[in-house]
Parts: structure tokens; C-alpha cells; sequence
């Protein structure tokens, strides 16, 4: 099937242009469609939540393999095209809105093309959620943070909170020429799994979170200057951040060298030392 053509043909009809501010790049590879799907080994009774459904390609193939399928799209020109190109699917529920403040049913696993722009929301959206897998196509360069190794360029803020999350593995690679529009850069597919257990344990998981968000603001810098900014910035006097921060574990190195979980023993030292103070 060319699905170049039939999503020109598509838009022509019903007289639409792609929205760059939706991110609208539709895939138009019917080959990494159908990879995307056999990734995540889908049965009857799976349901399936597809996020960014466009014209409902990935979503009749999904409809083929899966118990019940969830479509949510957010652009309400796309969503009357789904309900004619697919009203004959009993086992797909198309759900308009924003996937980010909507109610959705119960899922297990997610297979999904999501717009570029909403890969970080969507990302921490999914990991307060349960569910069983996700592959998902996210721009190259976001995903290899995901996976990113410690120390390196892309290693930040978010490799850590998914790493605690989940496990990542990267599955294909998706050329840009293979969406239409054409983005700038390509894409690759990734599995996304929650842990069931943390790799290790932090005390406060809101706290962890906090510092750790902080501290990649600055990732260059000696531990101790960031957490010496860290707890200035909440109030701390001076003498008394300094003590604390020079106390925890790792404080000389560069908050980019230290592991997730160098970082979980730090925060843990941290929240240890600054109990009573109202930071928690």
C-alpha cells in the first residue's frame, strides 16, 4: 500500500493541511507500521492505547491484531476522518481531546507515533500510569536521551527519572524521509517498560525528583556548588549549605558523572541532613 499517496489523497478530499504546531509529520512507511505492531506482540486481549491517531493508518492495523483499540487524536479534523475511514471497526473507540488532560479507559499496552512536541509530557504522563509496554516513535535525538550513558552529552534529567521508571530499549530506526511532511531529523522506535521495582531506592521519590531536576540545570558543576545553590535557593543560609552539601557522597564530582544511582545515595544523604528544615 503507498501511503504517501493515500494520505495526499486523503487530505485533498477533505481539503487539509498538515498542522505544523500539532507536530502533523503523518508516517507513511506501511513496513514500519506493521514492525511497530509485531514489536509489541499484540493478542485478543490486549487494548491498545494509540496517542496522535492522524488518519488512522498504525490504527487499523492495531485494530487487526488487539482486543480494543483506544485512538486518541486532538485535532478535531483529523477525528471526523477517523470516524468515516473506520466506523466499521467495532473494537476501536476514537477519543477526542488533549491526551494530557483527558480521562482515558483502561489499557495495557501503548503503540503509538506521538507528536515530537509532546514527547517529554507524554512520556511522564505514561510512567504515572500502568500498563504493561509502550513502543513509541520519538525523534532520534530525544531518544537517545532516554538511554543516554553517564557522562556523555545527552545524559540529563531525563535519563535518570525513566531509568528509575522503566527500562528502554532502542528497537529500529525510522529515516525522516519516511514521514510526509518531512521533519528535520529522523525518528527512532523505542520499548518502554515500567520497572516493577525501583533499581534502588530513593527515601522521598518527590524529593528525589526535585533535586535531581535541579541539579541537571547545571550538570557541568561540582555536586557541591549545585547542591549548595539547591538549598540556597529554599532558603538555606549560606555556612549551613555549604556544611551540608560538602557532607554528602561525591560532592567534588561533576553531577554528569554520577550514576542514577550515586544520585539516589545522594539525595538520600541529603534528605537525611536537611530533615527539619521543611524541604521534603
Amino acid at each position: 500500500m503507498d501511503l504517501l499517496k493515500e494520505t495526499m489523497r486523503i487530505l485533498r478530499a477533505y481539503r487539509i493541511a498538515p498542522k505544523k504546531r500539532l507536530g502533523q509529520n503523518f508516517l507513511v512507511d506501511y513496513d514500519v507500521l506493521k514492525r511497530m505492531v509485531s514489536y509489541a506482540e499484540l493478542s485478543p486481549e490486549d487494548t491498545v492505547l494509540e496517542v496522535g491517531a492522524g488518519l488512522g493508518f498504525l490504527t487499523e492495523i492495531l485494530a487487526e491484531e488487539c482486543g480494543r483499540v483506544l485512538a486518541v487524536e486532538v485535532d478535531p479534523r483529523l477525528v471526523k476522518i477517523l470516524k468515516r475511514r473506520l466506523s466499521n471497526r467495532r473494537n476501536l473507540s476514537i477519543l477526542k481531546g488533549d491526551i494530557l488532560k483527558m480521562e482515558v479507559p483502561p489499557f495495557n499496552k501503548v503503540v503509538s507515533t506521538p507528536p515530537y512536541s509532546i514527547s517529554s509530557p507524554l512520556l511522564f504522563w505514561l510512567l504515572d500510569r500502568r500498563f504493561e509496554r509502550a513502543i513509541l516513535t520519538f525523534q532520534k535525538e530525544f531518544a537517545e536521551r532516554l538511554v543516554a550513558p553517564v557522562n556523555s552529552r545527552e545524559y540529563c534529567r531525563l535519563t535518570v527519572t525513566v531509568y528509575y521508571k522503566a527500562k528502554v530499549k532502542i528497537l529500529d530506526y525510522v529515516p525522516r524521509d519516511r514521514f510526509w511532511p518531512t521533519p528535520e531529523v529522523d525518528s527512532l522506535i523505542i520499548e518502554l517498560a515500567p520497572r516493577k521495582e525501583p533499581p534502588f531506592k530513593v527515601e522521598d521519590e518527590n524529593f528525589f525528583f526535585n533535586v535531581v531536576r535541579f541539579l541537571f540545570t547545571q550538570k557541568n558543576k561540582k555536586l557541591r556548588n549545585g547542591l549548595i545553590a539547591f538549598l540556597r535557593g529554599r532558603g538555606v543560609e549560606k555556612p549551613e549549605a555549604v556544611k551540608t552539601a560538602e557532607a554528602v557522597p561525591f560532592h567534588q564530582r561533576r553531577v554528569r558523572e554520577l550514576t542514577p544511582e550515586d544520585l539516589g545515595l545522594v539525595v538520600n544523604e541529603l534528605a537525611r541532613r536537611t530533615r527539619g528544615m521543611g524541604l521534603l
